[in-house]
């Protein structure tokens, strides 16, 4: 037993997680020991320590326990890309810690330098946010996730004429920018592209149009697409989606 397991102690020891807080992972079914013996004693496999690893991994940048236990257990969980991912931002963590040194390094011989551009951490927390966002959007255990992956994938072509559309669509939006966005012809168009989305990636509720829009409003590469078709398009296309969606027969 002692050669294959590691027990409650053994693994605070090794990973710095407290055993109050391996006990409740237990307890939430985030992390469950391989085995507990009839006295209640957990015992640990390497397995098991792996996954605490990628719990720890997703804890620092930011996901809630509840979130994490989503992903960990979704069946498109991919440990080596999560790993990838962490990977760039503790690259940048470790840019911003070398421009840190040096700048002590700089006051130790001219107390003169005051540069604080080095205390910026902008980069590594928008860094976070993306790579959240794209650890939801690839490893999230949600129906349209799975829809998205259940359908047959895109030849190049079709690929291109969705791109096209969905091109066109944004242009004629673009176009009504100087109307209201509860205009008859901005709501036909938000009504167009949810229905492009449904042929295209997966129904599309109300519901999930919302979210999406806050999605278009927050991550920095859909906002930079959106207005490339009229400058500050995407507050247009937000309000636009929250009225359609609240006022839709």
């Amino acid at each position: 037993m002692k050669d294959k397991f590691k027990t409650v102690k053994d693994v605070a020891k090794l990973t710095g997680v407290t055993i109050r807080a391996l006990h409740y992972y237990d307890e939430i079914d985030l992390l469950k020991p391989s085995y507990t013996s009839e006295a209640g004693y957990r015992f640990y496999s390497s397995e098991d320590i792996e996954m605490l690893q990628q719990i720890m991994f997703l804890k620092e940048i930011g996901f809630e326990l509840k979130k994490i236990k989503d992903i960990i257990k979704s069946p498109n969980f991919d440990r080596k890309e999560a790993l990838i991912k962490h990977k760039e931002v503790l690259k940048m963590k470790k840019k911003r810690i070398d421009k840190l040194i040096k700048l002590i390094d700089s006051n130790l011989e001219d107390n003169t330098n005051l540069s604080f551009s080095e205390f910026d951490e902008e980069d590594i927390i928008q860094k976070q946010k993306e790579y959240q966002k794209e650890v939801l959007n690839r490893f999230g255990n949600t129906k349209e996730y799975k829809e998205f992956k259940s359908r047959k994938p895109k030849s190049e072509s079709e690929v291109i004429d969705m791109n096209k559309k969905a091109n066109e669509i944004f242009q004629k939006i673009g176009r009504c920018k100087d109307t209201p966005p509860s205009s008859e012809k901005t709501q036909k168009l938000i009504a167009e592209w949810q229905n492009y989305i449904t042929e295209n990636f997966y129904k599309c509720t109300d519901e999930t149009l919302q979210n999406l829009a806050l999605m278009y409003k927050e991550d920095e590469r859909f906002k930079k697409y959106i207005n490339s078709f009229g400058d500050n398009l995407v507050d247009y296309v937000y309000t636009a989606i929250e009225y359609y969606c609240k006022n839709k027969s």
